[in-house]
């Protein structure tokens, strides 16, 4: 008999206690920034403003879900969208002047969640867990696009 895995149940329990724990950390802090809101913004913190296509596919979130996020985040102020000089019929996603300031807050939260994840490993240790899920996050895109 094969042995059982458990990879895929524990990432996804993984992932719903780190969403609650990142949310109360950034609710602790004044800010109330839903998960994949929280995803949207780090990416346009990191990366300036993009194509409603493009913020998709990085944030792995389904065009529908993504206009619903954008559509809030816009109506609390935290991005515009705005018609691009190089192309009329491409709107791209850009953060507000006050959105700014809110990055900092947003990295102290981040940084303390990687400590609290990666507590009690070795820097070999957490590299080597990070290479093992960058080949099943490898896997799963290969298969999703077949």
């Amino acid at each position: 008999m094969s042995e059982q895995r458990q990879g895929g149940f524990l990432i996804a329990k993984i992932h719903r206690i780190g969403g609650r724990i990142f949310a109360r950390m950034l609710r602790d802090r004044g800010l109330e920034i839903d998960p994949a809101h929280g995803r949207v913004l780090f990416l346009l913190w990191q990366e300036g403003s993009m194509a409603i296509n493009e913020l998709a596919k990085r944030v792995s979130l389904g065009r529908s879900t993504l206009t619903n996020t954008i559509d809030r985040l816009e109506a609390a102020g935290q991005i515009v969208r705005v018609r691009s000089a190089d192309d009329r019929r491409k709107i791209l996603i850009e953060l507000t002047p006050e959105n700014r300031a809110l990055h900092e807050l947003y990295d102290d939260v981040s940084a303390e969640m990687a400590r609290l994840f990666y507590r009690g490993f070795s820097k070999d240790e957490a590299a080597r867990f990070d290479e093992y899920l960058e080949r099943v996050l490898a896997n799963l895109a290969g298969s999703e696009t077949r």
